[in-house]
């Protein structure tokens, strides 16, 4: 039992609320320290060096550039004027605005912290003079935030594609269907609040489809970044790191040429943010690849999976034990964290049982984000509640509705892989 002593330092740090990358080195070496110190030291700094050294990693800053480079651009408000004449009429216009622009955010941002954040300084203070209470505001920022990573390009995608050593294209195009259907099960749940507390639109009637297609025209440049990464990727024109490159490029150039809002003072700043956002996800990247060491040489990973195999033959069973595991831990661990921590130990047991591993990532992903929206730790829950200053018990009494239409989506993902992969299997074979 002895050898398990680290996973519960891991867990005692996590309480803490030690950052999460300290959290795996402190855990990491204890277990080097003290329980294998027959170990050089110098191999153990090394795994810490060499787990960042992977080319498909660089495309991690450029799309942490490109959330930064849309919120100074201008494109954040083309897609918010776009997702308001599609939505704005219909009853509780503002919040299905919301839940939109998440939705085609997320194709750019890719990040539920930046989006929670950005919507919660923009759409929260219009939806209070709209008549929305502010609580519920907060609440459907924090619950369509979970969209932004599960549609391309997040980058829990590329890391779980890494883990996984399945291809990234795979994982951008089977996420577009489960973002989809999270946004469409958001929706609805905004409609049926609203009628209930008569919140009124934010447009007078539908708009008319010259009014849709004047919109349009300004929008698509925002709108084309997602499509043009896919098409990219789909026929071999670049690798997903070069279209994150190429997606910076494309961003800088129409905020400077088309939307004219992006300046040479803005530069210092979208550097700051890519760094900030870069080392912190590289941080957690090293520091999970030394833990990950770890779980190795001890044979954890084996372990689960035989303990897994021997609990129940069968993968329905299986993937509804993951699942509640998932959202336990989800209420404690940011999902990034959980990610590299739980995938490489999670990918080989549903391997064996035949569970296809694209489809087990998102289902793992769309877990991980529901995760974020729970207390007591939840991180698009605490990044809501701390700029809109709401009490956490007044934010989940609002939020519980968004999170019971999640679940419905997690568990439609979870056991019909026909949905969960269409958009693969309709454009990637």
């Amino acid at each position: 039992m002895e050898v398990l002593i680290p996973v519960g330092v891991l867990f005692l740090l996590f309480f803490l609320n030690v950052p999460i990358a300290f959290a795996l080195m402190g855990s990491s070496l204890t277990y080097f320290i003290f329980f294998n110190n027959s170990m050089p030291m110098e191999m153990i700094i090394q795994q810490f060096v060499t787990a960042v050294e992977s080319f498909p990693y660089l495309a991690v800053p450029f799309f942490i550039m490109v959330g930064s480079v849309m919120n100074h651009s201008g494109i954040s408000k083309a897609l918010m004027d776009f997702s308001d004449v599609l939505v704005g009429h219909t009853k509780g216009g503002l919040a299905q605005v919301n839940v939109l622009l998440s939705a085609l955010m997320g194709g750019i941002s890719g990040s539920a912290n930046a989006d929670a954040a950005m919507q919660s300084k923009i759409l929260v203070p219009e939806m209070e003079r709209k008549g929305f209470s502010r609580e519920f505001s907060g609440a459907i920022t924090a619950a369509s935030s979970a969209i932004s990573p599960v549609i391309p390009p997040g980058t829990n995608l590329i890391l779980y594609a890494l883990i996984a050593n399945v291809s990234v294209g795979s994982m951008f195009l089977a996420a577009y269907m489960p973002g989809i259907l999270m946004a469409i099960a958001l929706m609805i749940t905004v409609h049926i609040i609203s009628v209930k507390r008569n919140y009124q639109p934010s447009r007078k009637r539908m708009s008319s489809p010259a009014a849709i297609f004047k919109q349009f025209s300004k929008s698509v440049w925002a709108l084309f970044i997602p499509f043009a990464i896919i098409m990219g990727m789909r026929f071999g024109i670049f690798t997903p790191t070069e279209a994150g490159g190429i997606a910076v490029a494309f961003a800088v150039a129409v905020g400077f040429f088309v939307y004219k809002e992006l300046t040479v003072k803005h530069i210092p700043l979208i550097l700051m943010d890519t760094v900030k956002g870069t080392g912190a996800v590289m941080a957690i990247i090293a520091s999970a690849k030394v833990f990950g060491y770890y779980l190795t040489l001890e044979r954890i990973p084996q372990i689960i999976t035989e303990f897994l195999i021997n609990m129940t033959g069968s993968p329905f069973v299986l993937l509804l034990v993951i699942n509640v595991m998932l959202i336990f831990i989800g209420m404690f661990i940011e999902g990034g964290a959980a990610l590299v921590i739980l995938a490489p130990l999670l990918v080989p047991a549903v391997k064996l049982f035949g569970i296809d591993p694209v489809h087990f990532g998102i289902i793992f992903i769309v877990n991980i984000m529901i995760g974020g929206l729970t207390p007591p730790f939840g991180s698009m829950m605490f990044t809501v509640c701390s700029i809109v200053n709401i009490k956490l018990e007044d934010f989940f009494k609002e939020v519980w509705p968004f999170i019971i239409a999640l679940l419905s989506v997690l568990v439609l993902v979870t056991y019909s892989e026909p949905v969960a992969l269409f958009t693969l299997r309709l454009f990637g074979g």
